[in-house]
């Protein structure tokens, strides 16, 4: 069951005053972590707790999750070894970008600990023909209002365009049959996704970030929609983290 009572969301109907409540929320919880995952894990924890059915009183999502687009020249070995495999052994450039897996929150005991996830730890972007295979991810772009080419350019070529922005929100009203979810029968019908929505903006140094939620509940245009408002709140509570310590000290 839930614990929060300080920023509940009722995703179905997502309203101004609850918006208020949960951006101050995820500003204060994210700015006093001491790094980028603590902070990420914060956000993915308290939406997932927060997000609640009314009817029922049971959590809405599945699952929450946070990225990060990251260097693979600054990624640990760990993650360096996992996105070369994701491409086959080809070792890519050391500034190619990766969207990296660095907060994770769902039902599943796996889902709550970004080093067990099989797949998803780290989404290579070689190319944007490698984005575009993915269809998900290219839809989250598409939608936020990304070019391709903005992420797989080196974040100081393009900081001065980035730097600041937030982005439209990524949005998949009906999850099941949609070409913009994978996994359909193995992810989607076996925990009732019924619709996706994500958010996201750029941190000082031009990384962009997304957080997506799975949600057991229908989420409507004019609920999701609020969502971008959160995202100044996380980028807010982001702003002053240093990202030279992205991930948290084991």
């Amino acid at each position: 069951m839930p614990t929060t009572d300080s920023c509940t969301i009722d995703v179905g109907a997502f309203d101004i005053a609850a918006t208020l409540r949960c951006g101050r929320a995820l500003r204060e919880t994210a700015r006093t972590a001491p790094s980028l995952e603590d902070a990420a894990q914060r956000i993915v924890r308290l939406l997932y707790d927060s997000c609640v059915d009314p009817d029922t009183g049971q959590r809405s999502c599945a699952l929450v999750r946070f990225y990060k687009t990251h260097a693979y020249d600054d990624l640990d070995p760990s993650l360096q070894a996992f996105t070369l495999r994701q491409l086959g052994g080809e070792r890519p450039a050391p500034f190619m970008k990766s969207l990296v897996l660095l907060g994770t929150a769902g039902d599943a005991p796996a889902w709550n600990d970004r080093r067990r996830s099989r797949d998803h730890q780290v989404i290579p972007l070689a190319s944007e023909e490698m984005i575009l295979r993915a269809p998900m991810i290219a839809r989250l772009f598409e939608q936020f209002g990304v070019e391709p080419a903005e992420v797989l350019a080196p974040a100081d070529d393009v900081l001065p365009e980035r730097e600041g922005r937030t982005y439209n929100v990524f949005h998949v009203e009906a999850a099941s049959g949609s070409p913009y979810i994978p996994e359909q029968r193995a992810f989607v019908e076996r925990n009732g996704i019924a619709s996706v929505v994500g958010f996201g903006g750029t941190l000082r140094s031009g990384n962009l970030f997304a957080t997506i939620l799975f949600s057991r509940t229908r989420i409507p245009p004019e609920s999701a929609n609020r969502f971008r408002a959160l995202a100044v709140d996380v980028k807010a509570g982001l702003f002053f983290l240093d990202e030279s310590r992205t991930f948290a000290v084991s």
